[in-house]
């Protein structure tokens, strides 16, 4: 698929929506950003972006999305942490996909990205994850987004031009939800959760823009479901050193029992909530813990994609060395 029309981008301020917006500037495609009302429009303005206001939550606000001819949508819109319970989760992450994919469809988009999470997997069962493995997922989040996913394989089965995504632990500049913010800025993060040894996945931000872009154009990646994840798996021990040096803080070098550190976000969890913010380490995100953590990304790699940040240990460098 070729698209010289409109690319809308929803969820375009959010954290992996910006990094998308500015890699399809970089690429000179006429990008029209949507997200919730806003007074600071500094970042489109500086882009050059066309901005038009919706809320997934208010269908009265869609429709003005389409207009003038959309030919590709990707789909950021989301409330993305463990800490927001699944009936506030539903209206955005669930009824909101539901009424925007009608209205994508109907308006006749030749391609619909989908940027869900690799959360639909629920618990790790001792193998990597693969795209047509169970999806039973373990917390609120994670169900929210299998059933926005849903959502779209049914649109899929009507003949709607879909591909669906799942990034895993995104990180990079900006990053300010998800479990990815431990590897992205400044925590207070003072303890190795557990043993340490467990390996996860993850991905920068800059490759999930890049990963979707690339697979938008693909006739046969229509219907199919693709993980977005880099090559390597550090342990958490490694993980959480790296990010501290990365950023000028005090690696941790105390082992705290993941019983005791659940206890022990849960209080956290509670202050955060009282101030209304999300805590740098949420409660459901401990439960992902106590096992590895391992994503295969042999599919996307399969259509010719190729990661620019295949490695942890040198994206976190290049973060430390200021992004060059």
């Amino acid at each position: 698929m070729s698209s010289a029309g409109i690319t809308l981008v929803t969820g375009a301020a959010g954290f992996m929506g910006s990094h998308l917006v500015e890699y399809l500037v970089s690429l000179g495609v006429r990008v029209r950003a949507t997200v919730r009302p806003r007074k600071d429009l500094s970042f489109f303005e500086r882009l050059g972006v066309e901005y038009v206001p919706a809320d997934l939550t208010r269908p009265e606000t869609l429709p003005p999305l389409f207009a003038g001819g959309v030919d590709r949508v990707f789909h950021l819109g989301a409330i993305c942490n463990f800490s927001t319970p699944y009936a506030r989760l539903h209206p955005t992450n669930v009824a909101g996909v539901e009424r925007f994919t009608k209205l994508a469809q109907d308006a006749g988009v030749k391609r619909y990205v989908h940027v869900g999470s690799t959360s639909v997997y629920g618990p790790y069962r001792g193998v990597p994850f693969r795209e047509d493995g169970p999806r039973d997922p373990q917390d609120d989040y994670g169900r929210s987004k299998r059933d926005g996913e849903d959502v779209v394989w049914a649109r899929i089965r009507e003949g709607f031009p879909a591909v669906i995504t799942r990034p895993c632990t995104v990180y990079g500049p900006r990053c300010n939800d998800g479990a990815g913010k431990a590897f992205s800025r400044p925590t207070a993060i003072a303890a190795i959760p557990g043993h340490g040894r467990q390996r996860l996945s993850n991905i920068r931000a800059e490759d999930v823009a890049a990963a979707v872009e690339h697979l938008s154009h693909l006739d046969e990646a229509i219907g199919q479901a693709y993980n977005i994840a880099e090559d390597t798996n550090p342990t958490v021990e490694e993980a959480l050193t790296l990010a501290a040096e990365t950023f000028g803080t005090k690696p941790p070098t105390l082992h705290l029992p993941l019983w005791l550190l659940k206890i022990v976000s849960r209080i956290y969890g509670g202050l955060a909530a009282r101030k209304g913010r999300i805590p740098d380490l949420e409660y459901d995100a401990v439960r992902y813990l106590y096992d590895d953590y391992i994503v295969d990304n042999t599919k996307l790699k399969a259509t010719g994609y190729r990661l620019r940040f295949p490695d942890f240990r040198a994206s976190m460098a290049q973060l430390k060395d200021g992004g060059r």
